[in-house]
């Protein structure tokens, strides 16, 4: 399973979204200049948000991008299936002979079934306010404490 670019950015620019429009909407250039991200495959992954309903944009020259509700009602969740459809691990595939049935069948009950339930308690319960606050406080304290 791998995390994709697009979400990568997606949660980054998200973050970078939420911690500056709190008063106005925010550019997407100056997202990208933040976040050393391509403006244009930015505005990919903003299209992808916006038609999910997760950001709204703000037409004209002093246009931009604004969370489309509070921080707090976005999940992490949303946010991926709206970047990648379905973020969950593929099924087993069933075959109806012999042995392999039942062995697809415990694989997809112990293993691919538990990460799914795992990988949906950890994302819909972590919001943009989550990932905004710990951003914040790392930023405020310093993320890189040297012990000596």
């Amino acid at each position: 399973m791998k995390f994709s670019k697009k979400s990568r950015y997606g949660l980054i620019a998200l973050v970078d979204l939420a911690v500056n429009s709190k008063y106005e909407q925010v550019a997407l250039n100056s997202i990208a200049d933040r976040n050393n991200i391509s403006p244009q495959y930015l505005e990919q992954v903003f299209a992808s948000l916006r038609r999910a309903g997760i950001v709204k944009s703000v037409k004209g020259s002093q246009g931009g991008y604004l969370l489309s509700r509070n921080a707090d009602k976005i999940t992490v969740a949303k946010i991926l299936e709206a970047l990648e459809g379905d973020y969950h691990v593929e099924s087993e595939p069933f075959s109806t002979e012999g042995d392999y049935s039942e062995i697809s069948e415990t694989v997809q009950g112990m293993v691919i079934n538990r990460i799914n339930e795992a990988m949906d308690h950890i994302l819909q319960n972590l919001t943009l306010e989550d990932l905004e606050q710990k951003y914040l406080d790392d930023k405020k304290y310093g993320q890189h404490m040297y012990y000596i």
